[in-house]
Formats: structure tokens, sequence, C-alpha cells
């Protein structure tokens, strides 16, 4: 056997090891003084969030990044990740890898438990990959735990983990959840591992999570943490002015200037794809040509000048900067703003005059909406007429990402996992999260001669030519990697950055 052991801060995830250098990191803060004959205030924070938690709160079958980026602070999985990139013990303490790479012996951690009291043992990990098998659609965990042959208890404390053959990118998918076994009610009750316990949900209102005194690891920082529902923009500010709220992030750069002298703002990156993504099964965007002409119409630096006053980082394929090694920037000015050529090529496609378009927005992200306004204002000059839709998040997971019920739509996607699988495999034909209908047999060619290869080089340059793929077939407008503007009420610390999109409130506290 090969012995690897998992200590903490020092284990890096095999693909991510010289991939996330710099990624992450605390936001410097100020602290506000204490007066002296002020009252202590409340160990607890109000966070607000421009979207209620729609989709079921189970996490096996969550597929909104809202909903995850929340719940990661409920539940853990064998590993977790950390904001340098790196997966670090949780509910397991160490494992080993067979010499064929293909049976994972993990060995638990002492005395973790549950919120509901229990203590974890390997039945329970048997129980969640088993159950996550048996779910249909759900997150991309489900897809990239499809390897796995065998899951079985060795003993109370030791599970072996088998999978068909040696996989580069498995180990990340061990941030799967553990979950207790034979409990049914996490898609409105959820109990994890985490440091934070579920406490309840007010339908498009708040969601409060409290302390769990008993998380195994580093307590939270704070008692209880609300998460205030507001997806007004305009409420919103007026929430964080009032004092209503302590922490919101997602701001456009018109809301941080809104800001009073009781905050400070952190910036990072949401670690999102931001693209005008399009359904190829709907005239006209089957049509390549089209695709291309929408490329060339949109000016994506303009687009983040006037929508985002800058900040953003422009993107050219699905694949963002954080991904160091696999993100290629001379795609990025793959289609320069060309409106001569766009006309040449609705022309060419048949449509010498322009042709209307919708593009759906879910309303509650301004930084969507803002963005997709301008993709309106450029579209104009090469004849296309776009109207914009705007949804709620819940109508747009139900008719857009699940009904694919639409012609385009402004909308980030994400990487769960630390790979590059969890960004691209949403593009091979046959899977479930394929929401815009790409059909190419040289991707899925591609796709599936990088899931068969374990050289990391070889797999490094597949994936490259995968993002090539949808970027010289149009498969989308992309536009940017939008920034995380993060408002901080003065007197908070420790909120950080991951190079997934999650939002980790475990380290965020008050100064004495």
């Amino acid at each position: 056997m090969n012995t690897r052991r998992l200590v903490a801060g020092l284990l890096s995830a095999a693909l991510m090891a010289t991939l996330m250098s710099g990624c992450g990191g605390t936001a410097e803060q100020t602290a506000a003084p204490t007066q002296q004959g002020e009252e202590p205030r409340p160990n607890e924070i109000t966070v607000a969030i421009a979207q209620d938690l729609d989709d079921s709160l189970d996490p096996h079958k969550t597929v909104a990044a809202g909903t995850k980026e929340i719940m990661f602070n409920v539940f853990e999985g064998l590993v977790k990740p950390t904001p340098d990139g790196n997966l670090v013990p949780a509910v397991a303490e160490s494992y080993e890898l067979s010499e064929d790479g293909t049976v994972y012996t993990f060995t638990l951690r002492d005395g973790v438990k549950f919120h509901n009291g229990a203590t974890v043992t390997a039945e329970d990990v048997v129980y969640s990959f088993d159950r996550c098998a048996d779910i249909t659609g759900g997150s991309s965990l489900v897809e990239a735990l499809s390897v796995v042959t065998d899951v079985t208890a060795v003993d109370e404390k030791t599970v072996a983990i088998t999978i068909a053959a040696p996989d580069n990118e498995f180990f990340a998918s061990l941030t799967l959840a553990i979950l207790p076994k034979g409990y049914e009610d996490q898609d409105t009750a959820p109990v994890g591992t985490g440091p934070f316990r579920y406490v309840s949900r007010a339908a498009q209102d708040n969601i409060v999570l409290e302390r769990f005194d008993d998380y195994w690891g580093e307590p939270a920082k704070v008692e209880k943490v609300t998460l205030k529902v507001i997806e007004n923009a305009d409420s919103l500010v007026m929430s964080l002015q009032s004092g209503a709220v302590d922490l919101c992030a997602k701001l456009t750069s018109t809301q941080v200037a809104q800001l009073g002298d009781e905050f400070y703002v952190a910036e990072g990156t949401m670690n999102l794809v931001q693209a005008l993504y399009l359904n190829h099964a709907v005239a006209p965007f089957d049509d390549l040509k089209v695709r291309q002409a929408l490329c060339y119409a949109i000016d994506k630096q303009q687009a983040i000048d006037i929508a985002c006053d800058g900040y953003g980082t422009p993107l050219g394929s699905s694949m963002y900067p954080g991904f160091g090694k696999y993100f290629l920037p001379e795609l990025t000015n793959y289609y320069p703003h060309d409106v001569e050529k766009a006309k040449a090529l609705l022309a060419e496609a048949g449509y010498p005059e322009g042709f209307d378009m919708t593009i759906t927005a879910p309303s509650n992200y301004s930084y969507h909406v803002d963005v997709a306004q301008v993709l309106v204002e450029q579209l104009k000059a090469v004849g296309i007429n776009a109207k914009i839709e705007l949804v709620e998040w819940a109508t747009w997971l139900s008719d857009v990402y699940s009904g694919r019920q639409f012609q385009a739509t402004v909308v980030g996607l994400d990487a769960s996992t630390m790979t590059a699988r969890a960004l691209l495999s949403r593009f091979e034909s046959t899977a479930k999260r394929n929401f815009i209908n790409y059909n190419s047999e040289t991707y899925d060619a591609l796709y599936a001669q990088a899931q068969a290869t374990i050289d990391d080089a070889e797999q490094t340059e597949l994936y490259k030519a995968l993002e090539r793929e949808l970027t010289e077939n149009a498969a989308n407008v992309y536009i940017q990697d939008t920034a995380n503007l993060v408002a901080v009420r003065k007197g908070l610390e420790g909120v950080v950055f991951y190079p997934i999109y999650v939002l980790d409130l475990s380290n965020v506290g008050w100064t004495e």
C-alpha cells in the first residue's frame, strides 16, 4: 500500500497543488473601536443574500450555486477545500491509496458528530455514497462519483472506496457531504457535520444558522448567522446603510459607492464563468455563423467597464484564471469586437437585417442584469433586437436550467469541485447539466479521452483542447469572471476568498 497522510493545511488535491497560488487570502479589515459604556453587541451577524435557497437543501440534490455557497457551512465530506486550493482532513483523518490507484481506504476522525448528535460511522459514509449514486440529476459531484464501483465499511472507522480506474480528479470528489444514515428530511431540515447547524428557513425572508458547539474542529467565531433574503438592489443598499445587515457579498461598484464609513470592502473574484449562454436547440442559435456573429458583436471589456465599473476579468471560454494551468488567456480575444464582421456572418447565415431575440436574466442578480442591458445596446449595432426578460431565481432554475425553455440567458456558472472537469463536463452532449443543449462529436470524443488518461500533462492538454473547441464553435458568448466586492461592517474580520464559489462564515467574527 502507498500510504498518504492527510495533515491539516499541508495536503494538496492532486489537481490543485500547482494551480491555485494566490487565489485565496484574508481580506484586510479595520476594526471599529469599542466605546466605553456601550452594551456589548450580540455575538451574531446578519448576512444579506440575493436569493432564497429555492432548490433542495439536500447537498446531493442541490444544483444552484447560491444554495451550495451557503450550505458549505453546514456540510462536510471526507475532505474539505481551503482558500489556497488545497484539500484537508474533515470527516476523514487519513487515507491509503492502493498501488494500482483504484482503492482509497479512509480512516475516520474520532468523535465527529452530526448536528442531530449522532456520531459519524463508516456506515454513514457508505450510505452517503450509495445515496448519491441513486440520485438523478443533482450536483456535479453525482457525475464525478459515477466512477465509484464499491464502497465498503471495513469496520466502524474504516471505509474502502473502489473506483473503476485510476482518476486524477477523483480525490476532489471526496468533498461529497457525509450524511446520517436513514435520515429522510435533508430537503427541508438538513443535518451535516459542519461548523454551523441549520436552524430554520422562512421562505423568501431568511435562513438561520447557529454555531455547532460539538464541531470537531475550530469552532465558528459567531454564535448565530441570519441570512436575510434581499432581492431588490436598492433595498439591499438601504439595509446596509441602516445597520440591518453586517455583510454582503457580490455587490456592484454602484452599490459599493453608496456605502458609508461603517463598512470596508473586501475584493476578490466570484470564480464564475459569466456568459451569454445560448440554447443550441433553438433557431437561430443552432447556426455556428450566428453564434460567431454574436461573439464579434459583443465588446466584453466595454460591458465590464459600463456594467461593472471595470471590475472583472474578461474570459474567452469556460475556464477562469483561478484554474491556472488550464486557463488559456489567448482565447480571451479570439473574437475581437468587429461590427462589420458580425454583420457579414449574419448575412451569410440568412439574417442580413438581423433578428429578434430574448435574453432571460435572473432579476435578483444585478451584475447579470446590468451586463445583459449593455449587451442589448451592443447588439443593436449589428441589427439584432434583443429584449430582456427578467425572472425570479426559482423560475430561472425551473424554466431555463431544468426546462431548457429559453433562447439566451446571462448567468454565471461555477465549479462545485476544484477540478477542470467540474467546469467542462456540463457540455458533454449527454450531461444532465448541459442546459444549453451543446452537441459536438468532437467535444464528446475529447472529453472521453480526458477522462480515460491518468497522465496529468496529457489530461491538461486535452482540457485545453476542450476549451478551444468551445471557443471556436462559439458555444456561448463569453464575458468575464465577475469581481466579488464584499461589504463588511467595520469591527468584523475573517472574510476569505476560495477558488470555488463558496461563502465561508466560520472564520468571520467581531474584533474585541
